[in-house]
């Protein structure tokens, strides 16, 4: 059997991969890399270049590097290196002891550069930024040769190596490939291959004022390391032939294949570093791990697990255009994951209180609650159950509308896990109206196991001991932006006019079961008719503080059906 037919939800890249082993186009073992820059933290986008990496490697019984392009020393730093390992972990994997950084090659970078320069294929160029600009051309137009292309071969290298000496300050000279300046693809119009920038690099320090660009760096740090495959997002289908140009000029002995695959986007949300980084400058989320953002971190922190987020790339699936993914694919998600894993607890977001006028003062009932039905293994819990309880305030009406199975004056509902109870009085605010409790009383032979347990009422609602319940605070999470696709059209979009002002609404009066005061940070758990939560750092022994991970509603599984 062939290595294509072992795989049975097969994509072109897992296709070229498997012929390329069959062929032995490549030798015997797949070899990849994931390779970030250092200048922010992963989102979800990432997520899917670290499954395809990752995963490839795996199925293949190949090896996958993480590797961090740091040419950049004004915008890199260790908190990413440290943020972005943390995140590849997290998703469950592992790059054993292939850890790099492009800057562990800046001598071998540095003598490629100079062989171009000896075999006539780079020259040093004193235009400016904006001049070089200019000679490009456009897209319709053909570029120039610059004024400093026919340099000699000595001058070149003499210029070059005052660079490395830093004779120059920044922009003076760039190092330029020499290809072709009419090119109809303007990354072969003689791109930059060095330049000059005084700056200390968070690895090397001041050892380098030069340094190189994203374009040389990429793919002769993908020969070093014997990469077979470099899978990156369509963006860079335009920089391949300059990347296989390099390969060839600078007569490498290992040549990796470049394969562009569609970037993921998400409705509601950007996922660019610079208007990442632009909401989290300008506050208008708390940092980075901000539960509204869709970096890893801020996933984490709203209770999302490595396990939705990997089925959610697979489902996703790898495709040769671009596309905007509804935010209800990655809920649905979650919802799966969790409906398998999270306990299921009752927490009461907006209390009202429920006094059962016929349970005896004083009176404390241990109740028995299944912890997930989805799992038995999970086992039960013991709760509360007093004379004083809280149920949700939109679990009343006093005028009910029709088919409103709640509770309502002379209506009978089931308690869950306990009893059935009616509604016999309504306590007002005298000033405002506003229903402040109910008066209620209870059936004691409906209880489980009772002689009237089985009796059926329409409604049933979730509770908590007033006598017993924790204080928490609930952070209630919306899209962070209004227009689904933030970044369709010609002209970009002022991020302030899209932001939602309904993306976090905090429910500081809430009830929870006192169980959950022995739960770590970031458990997470079911809120039985709410949705799932996860319980955040923010939480004191006095105040928990929950984030709300997604509703329960699933509109995806709806759109699925369809």
């Amino acid at each position: 059997m062939s290595s294509l037919d072992q795989h049975s939800s097969i994509d072109f890249i897992r296709a070229k991969v498997s012929a390329d082993l069959e062929s032995q186009a490549i030798g015997k073992q797949v070899h990849t890399r994931f390779p970030p820059e250092p200048n922010g933290h992963l989102h979800i986008g990432h997520a899917k270049s670290i499954c395809l990496n990752f995963g490839i490697a795996q199925e293949f019984g190949g090896l996958c590097n993480l590797r961090f392009d740091d040419t950049n020393p004004t915008k890199e730093n260790m908190e990413y290196v440290s943020s972005i390992q943390e995140d590849v972990q997290w998703l469950g994997f592992d790059w054993d002891d292939r850890l790099f950084f492009a800057s562990d090659y800046f001598e071998q970078l540095y003598q490629f550069a100079v062989r171009l320069i000896q075999t006539g294929h780079a020259y040093v160029d004193s235009l400016t930024a904006e001049e070089i600009r200019f000679f490009r051309g456009t897209l319709t137009e053909p570029g120039k040769d610059s004024p400093h292309r026919n340099r000699t071969m000595e001058e070149n290298l003499a210029l070059f190596t005052r660079m490395r000496d830093g004779e120059f300050e920044d922009g003076v000279h760039v190092l330029r490939a020499k290809i072709d300046m009419t090119s109809p693809n303007i990354n072969l119009r003689d791109p930059s291959l060095y330049r000059i920038r005084h700056a200390s690099h968070y690895r090397t320090g001041d050892d380098w004022c030069i340094y190189p660009t994203y374009d040389f760096a990429h793919p002769l740090s993908d020969s070093l390391e014997g990469i077979t495959h470099s899978l990156c997002t369509l963006e860079f289908e335009d920089h391949r032939p300059l990347y296989d140009w390099l390969l060839r000029v600078c007569d490498v002995s290992c040549y990796p294949q470049q394969i562009e695959f569609a970037r993921l986007n998400l409705g509601h949300t950007v996922m660019s570093k610079r208007k990442l980084h632009q909401l989290v400058e300008e506050k208008h989320v708390s940092g980075w791990g901000d539960p509204r953002l869709p970096t890893l971190k801020g996933l984490r922190r709203r209770g999302y697990t490595p396990q939705a987020i990997r089925n959610f790339c697979e489902r996703v699936g790898v495709a040769k255009r671009d596309s905007v993914i509804e935010m209800a694919l990655l809920e649905h998600a979650i919802r799966e994951d969790l409906n398998r894993s999270a306990p299921r607890v009752m927490a009461v977001l907006h209390p009202l209180k429920v006094v059962i006028e016929n349970y005896p003062v004083g009176e404390i009932e241990d109740l028995e609650a299944t912890n997930n039905p989805e799992d038995p293994s999970q086992g039960k819990r013991k709760i509360a159950f007093s004379r004083e309880l809280y149920i949700e305030q939109d679990d009343f009406r006093e005028d009910p509308p029709a088919k409103f199975f709640r509770l309502s004056p002379g209506q009978e509902v089931r308690l869950r896990y306990a009893y059935i109870i009616r509604c016999v009085g309504v306590e007002k605010d005298p000033e405002t109206g506003e229903v402040t409790a109910l008066r209620c009383t209870f059936d004691p032979e409906t209880k489980s196991g009772g002689s009237q347990s089985s009796r059926k009422v329409k409604g049933t609602l979730h509770w908590v001991s007033a006598q017993h319940a924790l204080p928490a605070e609930v952070r209630l999470y919306e899209a962070l932006l209004t227009h689904p696709n933030p970044g369709s059209g010609s002209e970009p979009q002022d991020l302030h006019h899209l932001l939602n002002p309904h993306s976090l609404t905090v429910l500081s009066d809430c009830q929870v079961e006192p169980g959950l005061r022995r739960a770590p940070f970031g458990s997470r758990f079911q809120f039985e008719r709410q949705g799932y939560f996860c319980l955040d750092p923010d939480s004191t022994q006095d105040r928990l503080v929950f984030n709300r991970t997604v509703s329960l509603r699933d509109t995806w599984a709806k759109i699925d059906k369809k």
